[in-house]
């Protein structure tokens, strides 16, 4: 099993691509993992002849485990990796005592225990949980995402180092929600909640419950845009870029969220932490679930550099080939709808983020032309909704719809120069 990540320990193998007795050939995808950042296809490690499988699907184990065996053409088997520090092979021998109460030394498991994820310690902060106290059932002890939840909910959280109990608030992810058995009728088929359907379904919750939700709409006139597409069309695919609808649109938010440093921000607690980078999410719709790859630094890329990077992420998206890493550190987040016909939606926020803009559909379709003498007349223009979703913890109306109204602007007078 993969180490994805510095900080995850595990993985779910999901899907077996080869089996027992099969040819594969070297960096050929071997099977399918799941974590709580990423789903990705493994390749085999060497060219052979599988001859043991040792981890089914749906197992999850810790990261350096041996999980098959390839017969390479010599006749041996491949070798598993050397296991690494931050993951070792054999269980930890039992801690020694801790010293003298309150004021004594840590011992090697709670020093383990404190080493859980990035994620863990820091549900474990907004509820003030001291992790040593939570018994660990991940790899070597350590705490996870499922324990601290279970922890949380089973009870209420004690402040690191005191007694009293904390004040409510909003449990993270699914935590605490109790989904009503409901009876399957004879016919219908019954399937468990895939590791990044769960995940997503977790996620949404939190944030429905954590964030303020009011959606903006506004109408955007794309018919400059459309004629700029159809003029740069061949110039950019002879660079091998795509030049799409929801390139320009990144490119105008990219712009504006500079401008508008609220709308690219975060909430920690009672502060706002307004984000130095522009690093902006493109939400990408997979058979198997939703998945939200990042393009940093987005307002420093130009349009094709954008529009390639968004081509880029999207298509490893769709392959599983995305590291944990490219899907982190959003702070703005765009999903796309429309281009399954959904006219306008009002999207749930990704946390921690505070916004998250969704693209309609973009059509032709009637609407009103001023014409140079001033007069009015119905004309066939290329149109478009485009709705924002913010958390009114931290944006108000007014500071959503002006920077919605900068997008816009700038979406209907694209620059010709900026393509």
């Amino acid at each position: 099993m993969p180490q994805m990540g510095e900080s995850i320990a595990e993985g779910t193998v999901s899907k077996w691509l080869k089996q027992v007795g099969d040819a594969v050939k070297r960096d050929e995808p071997l099977f399918e993992i799941s974590t709580d950042k990423v789903d990705a296809e493994i390749p085999a490690p060497a060219a052979g002849v599988l001859a043991e499988i040792k981890v089914q699907q749906g197992q999850t184990v810790p990261v350096q485990t041996l999980v098959a065996v390839i017969e390479t053409a010599a006749g041996t088997a491949v070798s598993p990796p050397p296991p690494t520090p931050s993951a070792p092979a054999r269980p930890l021998p039992p801690p020694p005592a801790p010293k003298g109460g309150d004021g004594g030394v840590a011992t090697a498991e709670e020093r383990l225990r404190k080493k859980s994820t990035p994620l863990v310690r820091k549900i474990a902060a907004e509820h003030q949980v001291d992790i040593a106290t939570i018994p660990g059932t991940g790899f070597a002890g350590r705490v996870t995402k499922q324990d601290i939840l279970g922890f949380i909910e089973s009870g209420p959280a004690r402040p690191a180092g005191g007694t009293a109990a904390a004040p409510a608030v909003p449990l993270p992810a699914g935590a605490g929600v109790q989904h009503p058995a409901v009876e399957p009728w004879p016919g219908d088929r019954v399937e468990p909640f895939s590791k990044i359907r769960k995940i997503t379904a977790d996620h949404m919750i939190m944030s429905r419950r954590v964030s303020a939700h009011v959606t903006s709409f506004f109408e955007v006139d794309y018919s400059k845009i459309a004629e700029l597409r159809r003029r740069h069309k061949a110039s950019s695919t002879e660079r091998g870029v795509k030049l799409t609808y929801l390139a320009f649109i990144a490119k105008a938010c990219a712009e504006q969220l500079r401008a508008h440093p609220v709308v690219n921000a975060a909430v920690s607690g009672d502060n706002i932490i307004y984000r130095r980078d522009v690093n902006i999410g493109i939400a990408v719709a997979l058979e198997w679930g939703l998945i939200v790859p990042v393009v940093k630094h987005a307002d420093e890329l130009s349009l094709l550099g954008l529009a390639r990077a968004i081509n880029d992420l999207g298509e490893r998206a769709r392959a599983k080939k995305l590291t944990p890493d490219e899907i982190q550190r959003g702070t703005f987040t765009i999903t796309n709808p429309g281009v399954f016909g959904s006219f306008a939606g009002a999207p749930i926020i990704n946390q921690p983020q505070v916004a998250i803009l969704g693209v309609g559909a973009i059509e032709k379709r009637p609407a009103v032309a001023t014409l140079p003498d001033g007069s009015d007349t119905i004309a066939i223009r290329t149109m478009g909704m485009l709705s924002m979703s913010y958390d009114h913890r931290v944006v108000d109306g007014a500071d959503a719809d002006r920077f919605l109204a900068d997008v816009k602007a700038l979406l209907q007078d694209f620059p010709e120069g900026a393509v």
